[in-house]
């Protein structure tokens, strides 16, 4: 029993060196109805849950519309942190947050004839070690104009998908950073539905460079090298995509 509390111990510290520095995401999308919903999300998420969240000492919070995908309309949320514990715990330390109960009361009290939003997904991510924290696009702090990618991608099995992200940390982080992207956040999915899965957030100043910026992408010389390393055989390790086009809200910190 010893030896195995020994071990056990030290698996843990081992663990923790290897996400020393890594922040936690959980990914929120809301599903809305068009019409109030909109309105009420936008309200309470921009004057309640944005603040209690930065007093909580998480940010930058990312806030997006739906703008390229299914099921619009739809709001995607995106909360960085230093550990798995404070995501865990933050509904309830919400609750005790007097400030925020009163700001966010006309949502988080809707009558149920009129409710605030449809169902919330979540997802649960720790970042890649070779990019460990959002990335805030350089145009944010003058809320200049850019556009957001969410790529999602799905893998056959557990080894392939650490393929994959192994894949990442071979070179592929270059070859985004020459292309143009702004790299804002790549996060492995701990839980959340469709596992294994990897998800990743791009962004541009506006959409008529996206097809430009990915067909820089594809031609680095890097890139056809990597990806056609029988290793990294895309086909092999991602069995699905996910591909969202997303514009950031008027208040959204990223």
């Amino acid at each position: 029993m010893a030896l195995n509390a020994r071990t056990i111990d030290a698996a843990a510290q081992r663990s923790e060196k290897q996400t020393a520095g890594r922040q936690y995401y959980e990914l929120r999308r809301y599903h809305l109805v068009s019409g109030p919903q909109q309105k009420l999300a936008n309200s309470y998420l921009e004057q309640a849950l944005i603040p209690a969240l930065n007093r909580l000492g998480m940010q930058p919070i990312g806030v997006f519309d739906l703008y390229i995908g299914p099921q619009t309309p739809s709001i995607y949320v995106l909360i960085p942190s230093t550990s798995v514990e404070a995501l865990v715990s933050v509904e309830s330390r919400l609750g005790g947050d007097q400030e925020y109960m009163k700001a966010g009361a006309p949502f988080l009290s809707a009558p149920a004839k009129e409710p605030p939003y449809e169902r919330i997904e979540s997802s649960l991510m720790i970042a890649f070690e070779g990019h460990p924290q959002v990335t805030v696009p350089p145009v944010t702090a003058e809320k200049g104009q850019r556009v957001f990618q969410l790529r999602t991608y799905e893998s056959p099995n557990d080894a392939d998908h650490r393929r994959k992200i192994e894949m990442f940390h071979s070179g592929e982080f270059e070859i985004f950073r020459k292309a143009g992207f702004w790299q804002v956040f790549y996060g492995d999915t701990l839980i959340g539905p469709r596992l294994p899965n990897l998800t990743y957030m791009l962004s541009f100043p506006d959409l008529s460079e996206l097809n430009a910026k990915w067909k820089a992408f594809g031609s680095d010389p890097d890139w056809k090298k990597l990806s056609s390393s029988s290793k990294f055989d895309y086909e092999a390790i991602v069995s699905n995509i996910a591909n969202l086009i997303l514009n950031p809200t008027s208040y959204s910190q990223i």
